[in-house]
Formats: C-alpha cells, sequence, structure tokens
C-alpha cells in the first residue's frame, strides 16, 4: 500500500476525525494540502481493495492499515464535499499560519486583501509590548482603512460634474441616510475615523454588558437616530471574540426597525467562531473585517483608552 510521507498514519483514525471536524473557514492552507494527500490515499487504498483477487480481505487491510474500506469510502465521499467548497480559494495572499478567508463560504463576509501593510499594522495592535502611542497611532490607520472599505457597501447613485477644465465626467456620490452606530466602549474607538469620512454622520450608542461566567450578553443603555429603520447602518466594534456582544446588538437595532439587510459590521479582528455565530443568525447583513484568526487582541480596548 502507497503511504505518503508528508502524512503520518494513526490507525485510531485521529488524523481523519480531525479533517472531517475542522470547519471550513479554519482549514490553513497545509491543512487543506493535507486533506488532498489524504483524500488520494483514501482513493488508492479503496481501489487496492476493491481490485484485490487475492480473496482474502484482511490480507492489506488489517486493524493496523489506515482505511477500512466500507466505512472509508463514505468518510471519503463526505471529505469531496468539504474539500469542494475549497477548491477556489487562493491561498497565494494569505500569511502563513494564518486562517482561509471566508469570503469563500460565507457571501457576506468581505475580509481584507491581506498585504505587509496591512499585517505590519496588525502586528503592532497584537504586540504587547507596544507602547500605547504606538498602539493609538497604528490602531487608528488601521481603523480608518477598514472603515474605508465598509462605506463601498453603502448605496451611491451616479453624478454628472463639470470639471475646471470645462469638461464633463460621470461620476457617483453617497446616497443619504446613513448612520452608524458604536458598541460602548471600544467600538466608540472607530467613531473619529468614521466622522473623519463622513463629517456629518449620525452615530448612535450602544452599551452592552456580556456576563464573565456565562458570556449571555444584556443591553444597558441604547439611542439612536429617530428614523433608524430608513438608514443603512454601519455597525462599529473591533475586536469580536464569541459574537454574543455583536448578535445582542443586532437583535437590538432590529428590534427597534433596522432591516438586517441594511446593517454593516465594521470589525478588526473576530475569530471564526464568531463569525459563524453571527452568520447562522443573520444571513443578510455584511461582515467587513480586516483578519479572521482564532487569536484575537482582546486587550485593544482597555490599551487603546488607557485603562490597562
Amino acid at each position: 500500500m502507497h503511504r505518503d510521507s508528508n502524512i503520518s498514519i494513526d490507525p485510531s483514525n485521529k488524523m481523519r476525525d480531525f479533517l472531517l471536524s475542522r470547519p471550513s473557514s479554519m482549514l490553513s492552507r497545509t491543512t487543506f494540502e493535507n486533506m488532498m494527500k489524504f483524500r488520494t490515499l483514501m482513493y488508492n487504498n479503496d481501489n487496492n481493495y476493491m481490485n484485490d483477487d487475492s480473496g482474502d480481505e484482511t490480507s492489506d487491510n488489517n486493524s493496523d492499515d489506515f482505511i477500512e474500506c466500507d466505512e472509508d469510502l463514505q468518510r471519503v465521499k463526505q471529505l469531496d464535499e468539504l474539500i469542494g467548497s475549497l477548491q477556489n480559494v487562493s491561498f497565494e495572499t494569505i500569511i502563513p499560519n494564518s486562517y482561509v478567508q471566508m469570503v469563500t463560504t460565507v457571501p457576506n463576509v468581505r475580509v481584507l486583501k491581506s498585504n505587509d501593510h496591512i499585517v505590519s499594522l496588525q502586528t503592532f495592535i497584537r504586540n504587547k509590548n507596544t507602547p500605547r502611542d504606538e498602539f493609538i497611532f497604528n490602531a487608528d490607520r488601521l481603523i480608518r482603512i477598514v472603515i474605508e472599505e465598509g462605506l463601498n457597501h453603502l448605496p451611491y447613485t451616479t453624478r454628472s460634474i463639470e470639471t475646471p477644465t470645462g469638461d464633463h465626467y460621470d461620476g457617483v456620490q453617497f446616497l443619504k441616510m446613513n448612520c452608524g452606530v458604536s458598541i460602548v466602549r471600544s467600538g466608540e474607538a472607530m467613531e473619529k475615523a468614521l466622522r473623519d469620512c463622513c463629517r456629518a454622520i449620525r452615530i448612535g450608542k450602544i452599551l452592552i454588558q456580556s456576563d464573565d461566567e456565562t458570556h449571555q450578553a444584556s443591553v444597558l443603555y441604547s439611542k439612536f437616530p429617530a428614523d433608524l429603520p430608513l438608514r443603512k447602518v454601519l455597525l462599529l466594534y473591533p475586536i469580536m471574540g464569541t459574537g454574543n456582544t455583536v448578535i445582542k446588538a443586532v437583535k437590538t437595532l432590529i428590534k427597534h426597525g433596522a432591516k438586517q439587510s441594511n446593517i454593516i459590521l465594521v470589525n478588526l479582528f473576530t475569530t471564526p467562531e464568531a463569525i459563524r455565530s453571527i452568520c447562522t443568525r443573520f444571513h443578510e447583513m455584511i461582515v467587513q473585517t480586516t483578519e479572521v484568526h482564532p487569536v484575537v487582541p482582546h486587550h485593544f480596548g482597555q490599551k487603546y483608552f488607557g485603562t490597562d
């Protein structure tokens, strides 16, 4: 039986179960490539088993072998479905050890294209030794980038103008009736960038408290524009660990008349868990983030506001 040296053969099938249980949003490039090798091994082993004319089914398929034909034939089909959802993933722009950008599997999630500039800003924010002034400076830069990207999801209308040379130019402009809502307090760090881009924009507030043990969220205070149901909403919240706070905020916005399809969550760092929790509940809202990663900088709010 052919065995690939790059894959560990585990009689207890731990590797197989690991691959099949991992959410597609948490697959690194290395894991994806191992899945493809693993799939090839399983098919080869199954074909060898089916073409064995020795009459002894246990000759090459004892309890120490990598595959048990009948069981694994079904599992490889499940694996094919998982791999199929990743076939169009481009790994060229994904940094080593990062997690697959969820754009391919969750249509309403938008992740900034990773480059050295973006990663350098993320590194400053994640580094525990970054001085507070540098932390704020680089955080504001990253916030501005993701806010600008979030504006792409707002409605535009065409507009014809005349240039200083007398030429006509067909462009676009924002439609009115947009607003921001910051989740206190870390979301307030994103307000300045939003005002710098949209000087007259109205910004609402929502204060949500999460229980330290149960992580259950409860709303302590909320204030929104009176015509919220008519507006597009940029929901500002930089760090998502479980997603519970954002879920509560979105439910509160909807309770006050906001349309789910009008909500755009603008975020810096999120975990795959938070993305799954939010997107399984709210299929129409857009999530704009800079990175999906299992470890997020939970110290962000305290360090930004100087209470660390």
